[in-house]
């Protein structure tokens, strides 16, 4: 069947044929040749979304595009990180600012932030605030440092040692009694 139809449009239907003789499949095909002249004009959306608003995504989109588990996102809008826009039935719709949000969120876990000091940081408007924020993650995170290099240093004594076994090393056996707080080993054997 073959017709033409308004605004110089023409479509044709092939007739539906039977694919198989036991089941009664039907297919049909379609071909719409689109017709018009310079003055006419066309406007297609391709990046339609269901909600109706192609800027805002949904939580399993938001959860595949950072490589996170929905959960997660619930748990952070449940700390006040997040607070993406709710459409019908209560489904959470997340624009660009949050996109922006949640990528900071990442940044600052990557740096050893909590979720509580990221959440302090978020929530205020004062840069002196964030400033204190970001001060005491400093000091933190320069403690930390000192006591993972204070372990290398103990595990490359260890690795050095001319001794059979590092365990019956004088050196290796001051640090441990400076750990514990001891002045001297006293001969002790791990």
């Amino acid at each position: 069947m073959a017709g033409r139809l308004a605004g110089g449009i023409s479509a044709s239907v092939n007739t539906p044929v039977r694919t198989s003789p036991v089941t009664s499949v039907w297919s049909a095909v379609w071909s719409v040749t689109v017709l018009f002249d310079v003055r006419s004009r066309m406007r297609l959306n391709v990046d339609m979304k269901s909600n109706g608003n192609p800027t805002l995504m949904t939580i399993g989109e938001i959860a595949e595009r950072f490589g996170l588990a929905t959960h997660v996102l619930r748990h952070w809008e449940s700390m006040g990180l997040l607070t993406p826009a709710r459409v019908e039935g209560d489904r959470r719709r997340y624009g660009h600012d949050d996109l922006y949000r949640i990528a900071v969120i990442l940044r600052a876990k990557e740096a050893g932030f909590a979720l509580d000091d990221i959440r302090e940081m978020i929530a205020t408007e004062d840069p002196a605030a964030r400033h204190d924020i970001l001060l005491r993650r400093h000091a933190e995170l320069t403690r930390r440092i000192a006591e993972a290099q204070a372990s290398l240093e103990l595990i490359e004594c260890a690795l050095d040692c001319d001794h059979e076994d590092f365990t019956g090393c004088p050196h290796f056996q001051t640090m441990a009694a400076e750990r514990i707080g001891f002045d001297s080993p006293a001969g002790v054997r791990v």
